[in-house]
């Protein structure tokens, strides 16, 4: 009986921590929002950088283009279960161990994207409410449920107040005007086929994908970027100054982790500086091997300068997308992009600075344990359609975009189930880095098939068939449908 009695007792203790801890999180979450900041994001980027690679890597493949709002609500449980776990501790530890976790989440809001102060006060701000709340802490299934019900409510409203701040800082970048030529939508000759991927990829469609909860919030009429280290010129730019060398391209940007026959891909039409340009303003002097790219938070991703400087490697510093300003979420003001590279490899997003290095740069994502060489865009195929004609017909149009960049994409094969590959139709082609639409119609006898497609590049290169998983050198395999003629 005594044992059952202490079991319940420590049950009761571990439910009334983790409603303090929720109501505590949300105060401190609310006190952040209101002078634009967060806990949570800041934390959340804290358990990018730390956590195991192959943690990331899970969350990255099971919660897919939901990543950071899971990131946001697993942080939430942690400093909940946090919580809990200080309210088990003797009564002489709570208190150090609540300030541990205030200065914890301060410090987190003070290195996020936002190097949030306000976020940095919130964090304090839930040390402080947890420290008393576990001073007297709730008993009874109705204190559980109002420190509960409160931490929710006051974590709603943080929502939301963060959403209208984002919603205000997207309106101050749309009202920078017009990034491009407004040309018209162009044309591929495949036409609207039903359910096709379209040949440029609208920006509210395009896949999002870096370490941090939220974009930061950067005033475009403040901004400057600035190009020094190994130079000759130290240049500090506005973002007029750069919408007068920029020029737009078309090109496929692809994330590392985007699997066969998956959408952490898009085809856009980008506006942007040449950095060939750029550099030869700056004049890279002698040691400089590396170019840095560095975000407002100091996060950075390097590239080899001397393919950079000569032109053999096209990169481009991004002020626009689609006829428009870079979207906060797609690195406004800028972002660097180097077309036939990884996101992951091709340039950070939110840049702040240019800086020619180098070989002692140590970049974010190789302490993580990936290649410190840039990871090229192997080529794919993706199947996006395959609908059959209806009325008992065994013809069935299968379609979809394939691409190949740098080189292009010089041919798409299918094969039914285990016959030979064959050529299916080509999209005209917008530009070599840029991905191709391809349409066949087939004649399938009843029964159930598998359909697999691949693409051949004009440097030579066939799809890999081997199926492998992202980390740590870049996906393959081929996509594959499966239908029933």
């Amino acid at each position: 009986m005594a044992v059952n009695g202490r079991v319940s007792v420590e049950k009761k203790r571990l439910l009334g921590s983790a409603a303090v801890g929720l109501g505590a999180l949300g105060a401190g979450e609310l006190l952040a929002a209101v002078r634009g900041g967060s806990v949570l994001d800041g934390l959340g980027r804290l358990a990018a950088d730390y956590a195991p690679t192959q943690v990331v890597e899970t969350m990255v493949a099971r919660a897919g283009e939901h990543d950071k709002e899971m990131t946001r609500l697993g942080v939430a449980l942690g400093g909940v279960a946090a919580a809990a776990g200080i309210g088990l501790l003797p009564r002489r530890l709570r208190t150090p161990a609540a300030a541990v976790f205030g200065a914890g989440a301060a410090s987190a809001a003070l290195r996020s994207t936002n190097r949030s102060v306000p976020g940095a006060f919130g964090g304090i701000a839930a040390a402080a409410v947890l420290r008393a709340g576990l001073r007297r802490q709730p008993t009874g299934l109705g204190g559980e449920l109002l420190w509960a019900a409160a931490g929710t409510g006051l974590l709603a409203a943080a929502e939301a107040l963060v959403r209208r701040e984002d919603l205000r800082h997207r309106e101050r970048v749309r009202r920078v005007g017009a990034m491009g030529a407004h040309a018209p939508v162009p044309e591929d000759g495949l036409g609207l086929e039903p359910g096709l991927t379209p040949l440029i990829t609208p920006t509210s469609k395009f896949y999002v994908a870096d370490v941090n909860s939220r974009p930061p919030r950067i005033d475009p009429t403040q901004w400057r970027l600035s190009i020094g280290g190994k130079v000759a010129h130290h240049l500090r730019l506005s973002l007029a100054d750069l919408a007068e060398q920029a020029v737009e391209f078309d090109a496929v940007m692809v994330c590392v982790h985007n699997t066969v026959g998956s959408g952490r891909c898009g085809n856009a039409r980008w506006f942007g500086v040449p950095l060939t340009a750029l550099l030869d303003h700056a004049v890279p002097e002698r040691g400089a091997t590396r170019l840095v790219t560095r975000a407002v938070d100091g996060y950075t991703i390097s590239l080899p300068l001397e393919p950079l400087r000569t032109g053999e490697w096209p990169g481009y510093l991004v002020i626009g997308m689609n006829g428009e300003p870079l979207p906060p979420e797609h690195g406004f003001p800028a972002r660097v992009f180097v077309p036939g590279i990884y996101g992951q490899y091709s340039g950070a997003k939110w840049i702040t600075e240019l800086e020619l290095a180098d070989d002692s740069h140590v970049d974010y994502w190789w302490k993580r344990g990936w290649p410190a060489e840039p990871l090229w865009v192997r080529p794919q195929a993706r199947i996006d359609v395959a609908n059959g004609g209806g009325s008992g017909s065994g013809k069935f149009t299968v379609a979809g975009v394939a691409w190949a960049p740098p080189h292009g994409v010089s041919g798409v094969d299918i094969r039914i189930d285990d016959t030979e590959w064959v050529p299916v139709e080509l999209g005209s082609e917008l530009a070599p880095a840029a991905w191709r639409r391809w349409r066949t119609i087939v004649d399938l006898p009843p029964g159930t098939h598998t359909i697999a497609a691949r693409v051949t590049s004009r440097s030579g290169e066939v799809q890999d068939a081997d199926d492998r998983p992202p980390f740590p050198i870049g996906p393959g395999g081929l996509h594959t449908v499966t239908v029933t003629a």
